[in-house]
C-alpha cells in the first residue's frame, strides 16, 4: 500500500534558512497547531483528574447485577458503582479511562453470567498484560491465556511496548494472585485470532479486549467473533470489546492495522448470531453526553510525546473518546450468550 508524500516538506517548517517565519499557506495553517493540540490535551486532561478526584471513596461495594448491555463506554459508567466495584477488586484506582471501563465491563459480564466461580473453564484472546487472567485464577477459574506467537507480536509492536503475553511469568501479577495458584489455573497458548484452533472447546465463557479490530480487516473481526462461539459450551458467553467509530456512518478505517467498526457492522452482525439462535445483549450505540464524552483527544498519545511535552500535559494522559486516523472513537462491548 503506497502512502502519498508531501511534494514540499519544507513548507510545514516554522521558520526558513535564514530563521524568518516560512510564509506560506501551509504554514499559516497550521503554525499553531502543536501548541493547539497541547491545549486540547492538557484542558482535557485537567478535566478528567479534577473530576476523579471529586469521585466518592467507595469502600464497601458488593458485586450486582446491572442488565449489561452491548454498549460504548460512557462517563456515567466510569462514575458507576459497578466499575467501582470491579476496579476495586483489580487494585487500582477509578480514572476516566476507557480502558478501566473494558476490564470492568468484561468481568461485569462474567459475574452477570454467573461464571466467576471455581471450576469454570474462560478462554481469553489477545491478552497481552491484562489483569483478567491473574484475577480470574484467584477466583479458582481454570483459564487459557493466548496470544500472538512472539515473532508476530514483535512485528505488530506489542513485544516493544509490553503488550503482550510471551510467557506465563509475564503476564502473572503477584498482587491479585498467588504464583502457584496461578500457574496450577492458567496455561498460555499461542494462538492467530484468524485461524482459532479446533482443539480450543468446551469453555464456559471467552473474552478479548481491543484485539479484534487489528485482525486485518472488518470482515475478519467480524468473522472471528463468530468463530469465538465455536469455543464455547452451549449457553456459554462471549465478551468482546473493540474500536467504535461513532462520529462518522459514511466512511471508516478498513484493511489496516487497526479497523474502525461502525453501528451498522454491529447491527449486521447481532442480526447474522440472533438467526443462528445466540442471544445478543441489546445494542445501545449512546456514547453519553457528560463532559468527558464530549472530549476527544487528539494525537500525540501519551507514548508518543517528547519528555518536554509529558512533563508540561503530565503523565497521567486520560480520555473516553480520541481519535483514530482522524476518526473519532471509543470502545464497545459485544455481550453474546451462545445458543
Amino acid at each position: 500500500m503506497k502512502i502519498a508524500k508531501r511534494s514540499d516538506p519544507n513548507s510545514l517548517r516554522l521558520v526558513n534558512d535564514q530563521s524568518q517565519p516560512n510564509i506560506n499557506e501551509v504554514w499559516t495553517a497550521t503554525k499553531d497547531m502543536d501548541a493547539i493540540r497541547l491545549n486540547i490535551k492538557t484542558l482535557g486532561y485537567e478535566l478528567a483528574r479534577s473530576l476523579a478526584a471529586r469521585l466518592p471513596q467507595r469502600t464497601d461495594l458488593t458485586p450486582v447485577e446491572v442488565g449489561l448491555r452491548s454498549k460504548a463506554s460512557t462517563q456515567a459508567d466510569l462514575e458507576s458503582d459497578w466499575v467501582a466495584f470491579w476496579l476495586s477488586e483489580l487494585k487500582v484506582p477509578v480514572v476516566f479511562h476507557r480502558k478501566l471501563w473494558e476490564l470492568a465491563y468484561v468481568l461485569q459480564a462474567i459475574y452477570e453470567s454467573g461464571h466467576l466461580r471455581e471450576g469454570q473453564r474462560g478462554l481469553g484472546f489477545g491478552c497481552g498484560a491484562e489483569p483478567i487472567p491473574s484475577y480470574l485464577a484467584a477466583h479458582g477459574v481454570n483459564v487459557t491465556i493466548t496470544d500472538l506467537p512472539p515473532a508476530r507480536g514483535g512485528q505488530m509492536g506489542w513485544v516493544s511496548t509490553n503488550q503482550h503475553a510471551g510467557s506465563l511469568d509475564a503476564v502473572h501479577m503477584p498482587h491479585l494472585v498467588d504464583k502457584r495458584d496461578f500457574v496450577n489455573r492458567a496455561s498460555l497458548r499461542f494462538v492467530d485470532m484468524n485461524a482459532i484452533p479446533r482443539d480450543l472447546t468446551g469453555y464456559d465463557f471467552c473474552w478479548s479486549i481491543c484485539a479484534f479490530e487489528h485482525l486485518g480487516s472488518i470482515e475478519k473481526g467480524l468473522d472471528f467473533v463468530e468463530n469465538s462461539l465455536r469455543t464455547l459450551k452451549p449457553g456459554g458467553l462471549a465478551v468482546h470489546t473493540t474500536e467504535f467509530n461513532f462520529w462518522n456512518d459514511a466512511e471508516t478505517i478498513d484493511n489496516w492495522t487497526t479497523v474502525l467498526f461502525q453501528k451498522r457492522h454491529f447491527t449486521l452482525l447481532a442480526e447474522r448470531l440472533r438467526r443462528a439462535g445466540h442471544h445478543v445483549a441489546e445494542l445501545d450505540f449512546d456514547v453519553g453526553d457528560k463532559p468527558l464524552d464530549k472530549f476527544i483527544d487528539i494525537p500525540p498519545y501519551l507514548h508518543d510525546l517528547t519528555p518536554e511535552q509529558r512533563r508540561f500535559i503530565g503523565e497521567d494522559a486520560n480520555h473516553i473518546k480520541l481519535t483514530i486516523d482522524g476518526f473519532p472513537s471509543t470502545c464497545f462491548a459485544l455481550k453474546i450468550v451462545k445458543a
